[in-house]
């Protein structure tokens, strides 16, 4: 490490350990143990009132993506995804006093990056695929560096949770592997694979050994391959560590809850017979649960308990035909097993496709020709048959005057 770099750390840790303060006692995995019921923040600005407008909700924690935010350099917090140099201390700074809005609404946050060095999210990097980072482990060793950082600043941050370590890898983007299909697609893959740079799980204990030495309380999150399809686990061996959990994310059928549905001349209904893994699949809760099954099934067969299981993202675009029936379906699956989960998305300000406050209803003419305009109307958020199958998951709470505090302040 360069005396440059080096500086750059102690600057960063300092800083932290002046906006955090003292260490936080207990275990934090124990978080985990009962299940816990959360929302998706991946918002263009965060700001404090969407911390209040959570809390009064009910929400319990937050998987919270920074990659929209302006930093000092072109990728916030890494400052160059193409050479990592080391964490930039002015967005951790900034990142922190997010935390701190998270833990005066009693909210817990698990830190979701949408790209590591070698692999920037899409939406920075001109629509283009990053695969540098499953092709040469080089950015396996910058990813572990900065992780290492992180964890050295935010350990003792009484609002995190979690580290989710990367959002939706895609280690087996063009190697021949499809998307979808039978779970079974796996095994040969990965006998091919294994001990490459597209080996996810060698990936994580890379990244998670860097962590750990600097921070052993604070639980991870690891996102299965390929978007985080819960069945792209089944090869996976158990992770080395004793506080990690196992994250999936939901959308399927994908040709049902994505946006482009609504758009279709006869647009897919759910339940109902919807495209998969090019064929017709009679969709509804038990289908669910049959492609949940090989998930399950080596959980089971690597004796991980249900509380260190994650559905981390679910949703449906929220004008399809179905939309209430489908989250109610997922939310029903997860519940009856006890899984930890959070739905994408609540009060996102970007784009209002997952905002079920909305409604299923359009905007409206008017709210477009202000945005031409170069205004920013508001949205009419309310009470509704779609949000309500969201809404009645959470107990509300006071909206009074309650602020956390953190050990040891007045």
């Amino acid at each position: 490490m360069s005396k440059r770099t080096s500086g750059r750390v102690a600057l960063t840790v300092t800083l932290l350990l002046c906006l955090v303060g003292p260490p936080v006692a207990g275990e934090k995995i124990s978080f985990w143990d009962t299940q816990r019921k959360g929302a998706n923040c991946f918002n263009v600005e965060p700001g404090e009132a969407w911390f209040a407008a959570a809390h009064a909700l009910g929400v319990d924690w937050v998987r919270l993506a920074y990659a929209k935010w302006k930093g000092q350099g072109r990728d916030f917090l890494m400052g160059d995804a193409d050479h990592f140099q080391g964490v930039v201390p002015q967005d951790l700074a900034k990142l922190v006093e997010v935390l701190d809005w998270a833990h005066k609404y009693d909210i817990k946050v698990v830190i979701a990056p949408l790209g590591l060095p070698g692999n920037r999210w899409i939406q920075n990097n001109d629509n283009r695929r990053d695969l540098r980072l499953w092709n040469d482990k080089v950015y396996w060793q910058q990813s572990a560096a900065f992780w290492r950082e992180m964890a050295a600043g935010l350990k003792d941050h009484p609002a995190v949770c979690a580290y989710n370590i990367l959002n939706e890898p895609t280690p087996e983007m063009e190697t021949g592997l499809v998307e979808h299909g039978d779970v079974s697609r796996y095994e040969a893959w990965y006998r091919k694979h294994r001990g490459t740079a597209h080996d996810l799980p060698a990936f994580y204990e890379t990244v998670i050994a860097a962590i750990r030495q600097v921070d052993s309380q604070t639980p991870i999150m690891l996102d299965a391959g390929w978007y985080a399809q819960p069945g792209a686990f089944v090869y996976w061996p158990a992770i080395r560590d004793d506080k990690v959990l196992y994250a999936f994310h939901m959308y399927e059928p994908y040709a049902f809850t994505n946006h482009q549905n609504f758009r279709r001349e006869e647009p897919y209904v759910y339940p109902g017979r919807i495209p998969y893994a090019e064929k017709e699949v009679n969709w509804d809760k038990r289908q669910m649960e049959q492609y949940l099954s090989p998930f399950f099934a080596w959980a089971d067969s690597r004796e991980i308990p249900i509380n260190r299981l994650v559905c981390g993202e679910f949703g449906c675009y929220r004008r399809n035909p179905g939309a209430a029936a489908y989250l109610a379906d997922v939310i029903g699956v997860l519940n009856e097993r006890g899984l930890h989960w959070a739905f994408y998305s609540f009060r996102e300000d970007g784009w209002d496709g997952y905002d079920y406050e909305l409604g299923t209803e359009g905007l409206g003419a008017a709210y477009w020709q202000a945005k031409e305009a170069g205004r920013t109307p508001p949205l009419v958020r309310r009470d509704n048959p779609l949000f309500d199958v969201i809404k009645s998951q959470f107990s509300p709470r006071a909206t009074a005057d309650r602020v956390t505090r953190r050990d040891g302040e007045p």
